[in-house]
């Protein structure tokens, strides 16, 4: 039976999960409002028009818990017509496939796509071969854009278990609607601050008067630190933080979801704003201000990676060109509204895919959903719910 038989012969275990997962709010739902800018209608990376995100997931046997999730930045072929962008390394413990060439030439020229840590090369090499599949490819090298956590609290990813048909399904289904969050994907085995963690996202619209663009980030969490939600200490509250056995006199079965301060996270910004490259590097570090207000301080063992994209099409230039080609791009001094979009949709985006996910377990160990009913206690406690309401304009 091939691994996509046995994904389908799960189908009827995979949809409880997923009532489940539905079940669960995101950060908006209990009033968690983060930032001041407004949200696009699905609160998304598919906000920004372009943008696709599909998922495979895959849950195999007592020990398989992991998946791909592939987001598409643009139409078209994107190695005749690259796509601006930039890849920033908040702390390079990682393995992110084609991250040189990228910053190279301030371009991608296909798909991103997260997955597991030793998923990575069988993912890219599935990549590849789906592009050589698109319309008007040639016989040309190409670059494919592999991201990865380590997701093995729950997943032997030594089996190798994400190959050509997974990636060829999250490609495939792909679209540009709501984004399913939480245990899916690339983040089916991944964790955030000792719980359960996964994929999430948010988007940011700018008024009219600030440029009226678009910011989207999707993130795959597997990281540690101290949770903190607009500013309240969750993990303090629900004694799980980094270096807590070290500071309180507790036994290492006290807490089963007792913090680990390594680990990584993916976070992938799109937007519809015209940038070059250069203003794609600087947007793309304000991803990691968002990451940090959630308590992480990037540890030694953690892959922090930014990957910032425009999919404004008046940028995309061809790839050979023997006459000069003009682009357009916003100056310096129109960046701040967008950093501030890239900060508050990065911070949120995390805390969906924490709100959203769902235990997983396996032979391997479970990660715990964090209990929804406690953290709206936490953050009724420290007023940090309803700010849009309770804070004058």
């Amino acid at each position: 039976m091939s691994r996509l038989s046995s994904l389908v012969c799960l189908l009827g275990f995979l949809l409880p999960l997923a009532t489940y997962s539905q079940d669960r709010p995101r950060a908006r739902d209990i009033g968690l409002v983060v930032g001041t800018f407004p949200t696009g209608s699905l609160n998304a990376i598919t906000d920004v028009d372009g943008v696709k995100v599909g998922h495979t997931t895959i849950i195999e046997g007592d020990d398989i818990r992991t998946g791909v999730t592939a987001i598409i930045p643009g139409p078209g072929n994107m190695y005749t017509h690259p796509i601006p962008a930039w890849i920033h390394v908040g702390n390079g413990y990682g393995k992110l496939i084609g991250e040189t060439q990228a910053r190279e030439f301030g371009e991608i020229e296909t798909p991103i796509l997260l997955t597991c840590t030793l998923c990575v090369w069988s993912a890219a090499n599935a990549l590849k071969e789906w592009v050589y599949e698109q319309p008007g490819m040639g016989e040309h090298t190409v670059n494919p854009i592999v991201g990865e956590t380590n997701d093995a609290r729950v997943n032997n990813m030594w089996a190798d278990p994400v190959q050509r048909e997974h990636v060829f399904a999250a490609l495939a289904g792909a679209s540009a609607g709501p984004v399913e969050e939480g245990s899916v994907g690339a983040g089916t085995g991944t964790q955030a601050f000792g719980w359960k963690g996964g994929i999430g996202t948010s988007s940011r619209v700018l008024p009219a008067s600030l440029g009226g663009y678009t910011v989207g980030v999707l993130v795959q969490t597997n990281y540690g630190g101290t949770l903190t939600m607009n500013g309240a200490p969750v993990g303090r509250e629900l004694g799980t933080y980094s270096y807590r056995q070290q500071l309180e006199a507790v036994g290492q079965d006290d807490n089963q979801n007792d913090n680990q301060e390594d680990g990584s996270i993916m976070m992938v910004l799109a937007t519809d704003a015209p940038l070059n490259a250069r203003s794609l590097a600087r947007i793309a570090m304000r991803s990691m201000l968002g990451l940090a207000r959630t308590g992480s301080f990037a540890s030694n063992g953690s892959g922090d990676y930014v990957i910032a994209f425009s999919t404004d099409p008046a940028v995309r230039r061809p790839r050979e060109s023997s006459a000069p080609v003009n682009t357009p791009s916003l100056v310096n001094a129109a960046m701040s509204p967008l950093f501030a979009a890239a900060a508050e949709a990065t911070e949120e985006a995390i805390y969906n895919a924490i709100f959203k996910a769902t235990t997983v377990t396996s032979s391997r160990g479970t990660l715990q959903a964090i209990p929804v009913a406690d953290l709206e206690r936490i953050l009724k406690k420290y007023k940090v719910l309803n700010w849009d309401d309770t804070i004058s304009p």
